[in-house]
């Protein structure tokens, strides 16, 4: 079966995005930032996922930036310039606004545009072998105020300004040690543990789940309190089928069933 750049597959509540041109070290081209926009789309109205991961289709790459060579249909050319920093910018907002968690499998190059999509994600697991490096000052643009935002929210100002003023590569620990990335496996231990994480996720109330991330959100855009928004879907949980299931199933000693409902 031939499988596009950028491809899904769904095993039980976990849903895998792959990044799939290894000859290019998955370079991220404008048809690959589309498709993964309309699997996020498609995603948060299946029921079934609850989680998604993403991840290069083999161990050398998560992905190594952006197709640079289709920069160049975009030199001297603002509307084209301008088109193409959208559809990038819908498919991160549309990662980052996904109500799932989501996870980024990390195995070599995590480079650029790669970056932007870890850094959009929840988590990001990389093995020792990781490679990161944000790196527009190497060929003359300046980097989007979303993705930039995402970086400060992981390593605050200080670090991103050092990513983005020398463009350097960070190895895994390097990453790990400044919380740009979150776990550092073993290659050959990397999927196994990244997708029982997964299945953990997934097996927990989504209600608070969803809710968790959502009001995470809600903070990093500046709220300091309950809003009314907020507080009625922090209250209603205390009135949902699986609130009264969690707390039965604890008195009951049993594994609960929830429903997200």
């Amino acid at each position: 079966m031939t499988r596009g750049t950028v491809y899904a597959e769904r095993d039980g509540a976990i849903a895998t995005v792959y990044l799939n041109r290894p000859k290019k070290r998955n370079a991220l081209n404008l048809e690959m930032w589309k498709t993964i926009t309309e699997l996020i789309e498609s995603f948060e109205t299946d029921s079934e996922v609850k989680i998604v991961i993403f991840r290069g289709v083999d161990e050398t790459a998560f992905a190594a930036g952006a197709d640079i060579h289709e920069f160049k249909t975009f030199q001297n050319n603002p509307d084209a310039a301008i088109n193409h920093n959208k559809i990038v910018l819908e498919a991160e907002k549309r990662i980052m606004t996904f109500s799932k968690p989501t996870i980024a499998l990390i195995q070599g190059f995590c480079i650029g545009g790669g970056c932007e999509i870890a850094c959009a994600c929840d988590f990001r697991f990389s093995t020792e072998t990781g490679k990161f490096a944000i790196t527009p000052a190497k060929i003359g643009h300046i980097y989007n105020t979303t993705g930039t935002r995402n970086v400060i929210n992981l390593i605050g100002p200080a670090k991103t300004k050092d990513l983005l003023y020398t463009g350097r590569i960070l190895t895994a620990e390097e990453a790990f040690a400044i919380g740009l990335i979150d776990r550092i496996y073993q290659a050959e231990d990397i999927v196994d543990q990244t997708y029982q994480y997964a299945k953990d996720i997934a097996k927990n109330a989504q209600l608070s789940v969803r809710g968790a991330k959502h009001v995470i959100h809600k903070v990093l855009e500046g709220a300091t309190e309950d809003t009314e928004e907020l507080a009625a879907l922090i209250y209603d949980s205390y009135c949902s089928k699986d609130f009264n299931e969690g707390v039965s199933a604890f008195i009951e000693k049993r594994k609960p069933h929830f429903t997200y409902s």
